[in-house]
């Protein structure tokens, strides 16, 4: 299961387009080419640092016995990571969205007389959980198919003659221990399983943001709307990539895959806004077009990425025994769900 490259580099296609021109124009502000330049460029390589470390945090930290998956400060983490990605897809993302798909550049019909921000969201939500669910139908089906074989070989060679109706208790003790290691077995692989498919999908909702919001910075000429964007998108991808690197490591991919996946999530908002720079003298933000695409693609990112974090992140590690058996840890995870909601909640202040 390799990381989405044709979705990933149609994505980037995407916005060209919206270079044509529409009624309204640009806010009345003051744009200072050369300082947004310098400050394009400072954006670029922190948030690469931002992501790149924050993603090869969880990866390469398995040597560290508190970021190890089976160790609670992991539950305390991932729970603050999937708080930030529920602010993003709420406070930043989907404000944005609105903004875009209401703007009065856009006709009256439909994006006037119809909530289509709310119905992009709604079908992302939906498509997000009919692909999470049939994916991982998929997967599963194909990975014990090969599996099932081995099995009733097995039980053949052991029960088809009546020879064996005297069997000794040993042998009996000994089929017993294999059956609950194929059972242990089976269910080991059917979580990893899971995890791989939450961690792609996840990855998926936080390109299509990253490559948008990139685009969008990059084709600003205004220093004072491209400064408070660098510190809050180099915070949250930093946080979205501790996530994302958690649910890599618990999927257990093999060690290419997961630092293609690292790689991807960590170059994405980099090369949205080098795609930004390239365009930023022909780019009209406030063109239908541009609204339409950036509307769109924020509104689905918004619906990925709360699903995400409700479903595949919270609902999963809050209902983990281990967790519901530990008071501490709970409270713990709570807490930290908290802060994280609430200090990128608190960065829409700036951004």
């Amino acid at each position: 299961m390799k990381p989405p490259l044709l979705l990933f580099s149609f994505l980037l296609l995407l916005p060209l387009p919206a270079l044509g021109d529409c009624g309204c124009t640009r806010d009345a502000e003051s744009h200072n080419t050369t300082k947004a330049s310098h400050l394009k460029f400072v954006a670029i390589a922190s948030i690469l640092t931002a992501g790149a470390v924050g993603v090869l945090i969880p990866i390469l930290g398995r040597s560290v016995s508190a970021l190890r998956p089976e160790n609670d400060m992991f539950f305390v983490i991932k729970a603050f990571a999937a708080g930030v990605i529920l602010a993003t897809g709420l406070i930043h993302i989907l404000p944005a969205a609105f903004q875009s798909l209401t703007s009065p550049c856009l006709d009256e019909h439909p994006w006037q007389d119809f909530p289509v921000t709310g119905f992009v969201v709604m079908s992302s939500a939906l498509g997000t959980m009919m692909i999470d669910s049939f994916a991982t139908s998929y997967y599963k089906s194909s990975h014990f198919s090969k599996a099932r074989p081995v099995e009733e070989d097995d039980q053949a060679g052991h029960g088809s003659s009546g020879d064996h109706a005297h069997v000794d208790t040993h042998r009996s003790h000994g089929h017993a221990h294999a059956s609950a290691a194929a059972a242990t077995e089976l269910a080991s692989l059917s979580e990893r399983i899971r995890q791989q498919v939450i961690s792609q999908v996840l990855e998926l909702g936080i390109l299509v943001h990253s490559v948008i919001i990139g685009i969008s910075l990059g084709a600003s000429q205004s220093p004072s709307t491209i400064r408070p964007l660098v510190g809050a998108l180099s915070f949250h991808q930093f946080f979205e990539g501790i996530g994302l690197g958690g649910c890599i490591v618990q999927a257990n991919f093999r060690a290419k895959s997961s630092m293609m996946m690292a790689v991807f999530f960590s170059l994405t908002a980099p090369i949205g806004i080098a795609v930004g720079i390239a365009i930023s003298f022909v780019y009209d933000e406030t063109s239908s077009t541009a609204l339409i695409v950036e509307g769109v693609f924020n509104a689905a990112s918004a619906g990925i990425l709360v699903y995400m974090s409700l479903v595949d992140l919270l609902a999963a590690d809050f209902t983990n025994p281990r967790m519901q058996s530990n008071g501490r840890l709970q409270l713990g995870a709570h807490l930290a769900l908290l802060v994280g909601a609430g200090l990128m909640s608190l960065l829409a202040k700036w951004a």
